[in-house]
Formats: structure tokens, C-alpha cells, sequence
């Protein structure tokens, strides 16, 4: 019986100092550009205010401060002010649309609506002028229902959260 007790504790033993000796395999380098055409290492990014064409305002504040946390979370790189940062985010809101996708069959009021957020933005380093990335029209919809006490601020607020994510997401990819 104690023969088992210490090849078990002898074998939970192996397992935990092979997790520890090996890791888990996480990585911080997630594929992100480190330089630009020029060889020059990009250490830090500026993200301004983005603009925007539409009517209702504080999203383009909202999605800002967003690709800021995330870019601040996700990424290598340093937020910096322009006068300082070898990079620079900037983009535009073009629109921002809600529609119905189901209807409540009794009362006719919308069950289920769609909230969508169309934006461009540019990557450029402000070293050498040279453009990493440039998205012209990227979109990104988030549902919500009404009837769950959702409204469109909150499908705002994750819209704009989701489409930081797939911003950082786009300047990971190897398509610069």
C-alpha cells in the first residue's frame, strides 16, 4: 500500500515540475510588426481621437479609448503623445447604423436589433512616413435585444470594445 502512495506522489511530482520546467507554452510575442521597411524598431504608438461624420457622439470617444486599453493589454507597444511615438493610429467613424432582425409577432416591436459601426483607420510610422496598415472600410456588428433590457448604448459599448479587439487583431496579421 505504501509502495502505490509514493509512486503516486513520486508521479504527481514529475507531472508538476515538467509543467513548471516546460511551461505552458504561452508566449508574449504574439506576431506583431517590430519594424518597418527601414529596419527601425517600433517601440511606440499614438492614437488619436478618431473623427467622425455621424450624428451621434461620443462613439469615436468611445472606440478611442477602447484601442487604447487594448493596445495598452494586447500588445508590445507603448502608448506615446505624437511629438514622441515612432507610430501613429488614426481613423475616422463613417457610420453607425441599427437595425431590426426579428420582430416580436404580437406586439409588431422590434425583438432583436443589429448595431453597426463602420470605420476606417491608418497605421503610419511618423519616422519614415511609411504606411504599416490602412483599412478603408472595416465593420463590425454587435446584436442586442430590447426586450432583455439591452438597449443601444450598452450594443455601443461592446461594439466599440470588439471592434478595438479586431483593430489589434488586424495589426497582428502578416498582411501589412
Amino acid at each position: 500500500m505504501d509502495v502505490f502512495r509514493t509512486m503516486n506522489r513520486l508521479t504527481g511530482m514529475i507531472l508538476v515540475l515538467s509543467t513548471v520546467v516546460h511551461g505552458c507554452g504561452y508566449t508574449t510575442n504574439r506576431g506583431f510588426r517590430e519594424t518597418n521597411s527601414n529596419n527601425d524598431r517600433i517601440r511606440t504608438i499614438a492614437v488619436e481621437v478618431f473623427e467622425s461624420k455621424e450624428f451621434r457622439r461620443g462613439i469615436e470617444l468611445q472606440l478611442t479609448e477602447s484601442l487604447k486599453k487594448r493596445i495598452n493589454s494586447d500588445t508590445q507597444y507603448r502608448l506615446a503623445k505624437k511629438s514622441y511615438a515612432d507610430t501613429i493610429l488614426t481613423g475616422e467613424v463613417l457610420e453607425v447604423r441599427q437595425s431590426t432582425i426579428g420582430r416580436d409577432f404580437r406586439t409588431v416591436r422590434p425583438r432583436e436589433t443589429a448595431a453597426t459601426l463602420l470605420v476606417s483607420f491608418q497605421w503610419k510610422d511618423l519616422r519614415n512616413g511609411e504606411i504599416l496598415m490602412e483599412r478603408p472600410n472595416f465593420v463590425q456588428t454587435v446584436d442586442y435585444t430590447r426586450l432583455l433590457g439591452e438597449d443601444f448604448y450598452h450594443a455601443m459599448q461592446r461594439e466599440t470594445d470588439r471592434m478595438a479587439e479586431r483593430i489589434v487583431e488586424a495589426m497582428e496579421s502578416q498582411d501589412w
